[in-house]
């Protein structure tokens, strides 16, 4: 059981940030073939489903919201037609990311009441990345994405655990999710009491 949420949710810069989806997720993945594309599209439902979230065919502003990007190299992300658009400071990201080698990036937007409204997320197939199983880094992206989380929250303990050489979502962070996306909880805070509330309603789901 996690006795004190809080670190989830505290970012490197000590800001306590907390938001969920407050619409319907609409995912699409480029970069993929069909087969990888299903299984990313299963782990986005099965997260929604543990949060008792709804996915829905079309997102009435964006069309889908949840974008995730495959590359072999940074740079390519400056050649998908209108990512610019959506991505304003695209082109510096792309410069930071080659400079830290990085292999995945995450931008989320929100909306009027400070929910989710959409979600970039970029992936680099690195050797690293390239030797994790689909669906191992389908869930991963997927636990990632339903909820902002801090920047350092799974840096010491990542959020999926492996049994029997298949990646199963760690049944305390599965409670965390549950508990975020219960009706009377807020979609978005910035306090840090939200962490106690959060950790009341986690006490209950277990």
């Amino acid at each position: 059981m996690i006795n004190d949420v809080t670190p989830l949710f505290t970012r490197a810069d000590g800001k306590y940030v907390f938001a969920r989806w407050g619409r319907p997720i609409v995912p699409v993945v480029f970069g993929v073939d069909d087969a990888s594309l299903a299984v990313f599209k299963g782990a986005m439902e099965a997260v929604v489903t543990l949060a008792g979230h709804q996915m829905a065919e079309t997102d009435p502003e964006l069309g889908a919201n949840v974008m995730i990007f495959f590359c072999k190299d940074w740079e390519e992300l400056a050649e998908v037609p209108h990512l610019d658009q959506l991505v304003p400071d695209l082109a510096p990201l792309v410069v930071r990311l080659k400079a830290a080698d990085a292999n995945q990036y995450r931008i989320f937007r929100f909306d009027e009441a400070g929910a989710i409204r959409a979600a970039f997320v970029f992936l680099r197939m690195d050797e690293h990345m390239a030797a994790v199983a689909a669906d191992t880094l389908a869930l991963s992206q997927a636990v990632q994405t339903i909820l902002l989380w801090s920047d350092t929250a799974f840096d010491e303990t990542p959020p999926l655990a492996m049994i029997e050489d298949k990646a199963v979502l760690r049944p305390e962070i599965a409670d965390v999710i549950r508990a975020a996306y219960d009706p009377v909880m807020p979609v978005a805070a910035q306090d840090a009491s939200h962490a106690l509330r959060l950790a009341a309603r986690v006490g209950r789901v277990q």
